[in-house]
């Protein structure tokens, strides 16, 4: 996929995560039932262990890509200091093919399957170029912490 600096969309505006937990660079493409994100995978990585990027690090980076989607009702505004806390309530299936390397550009894409309130069930994968790295369905769950 092919990333067109205009098209970019500063993840911060969607997410709480902030280094070194932000595990998505890049949002591609964000619809109210898609989303794609792009990440590369770097050397001080708290997930990356003997040059690879292991399965809790494609798992949280699948979770942060899922919930740019339920995200974005949350942080319309980015001027507003919201503070959200969200987590994955259930993992439905969950599929790992292969691991990414240091320096590989993963992009995750994610569509909503439902959505209940607060509570939405996503299916998502992580692809290297062309390859599938990890397949899976989860549910989120994510509200706004009140001040």
């Amino acid at each position: 996929m092919e990333i067109k600096e205009e098209n970019i969309i500063n993840i911060h505006n969607f997410l709480p995560h902030r280094e070194p937990m932000l595990m998505a660079d890049y949002i591609l493409e964000l619809t109210q039932e898609k989303v794609i994100t792009s990440f590369e995978i770097k050397e001080d990585n708290v997930f990356v262990h003997n040059n690879e990027f292991v399965e809790a690090g494609l798992i949280e980076n699948l979770a942060q890509t899922c919930s740019s989607i339920l995200g974005q009702s949350f942080f319309e505004n980015p001027d507003a200091d919201t503070k959200v806390i969200g987590f994955i309530t259930n993992i439905k299936k969950i599929e790992v093919f292969a691991l990414p390397k240091v320096g590989d550009k993963i992009i995750s894409k994610a569509s909503l399957i439902s959505q209940f309130e607060n509570i939405c069930h996503i299916f998502c994968e992580t692809f290297n170029n062309d390859e599938l790295l990890i397949r899976a369905e989860i549910n989120l769950f994510i509200q706004e912490v009140k001040h």
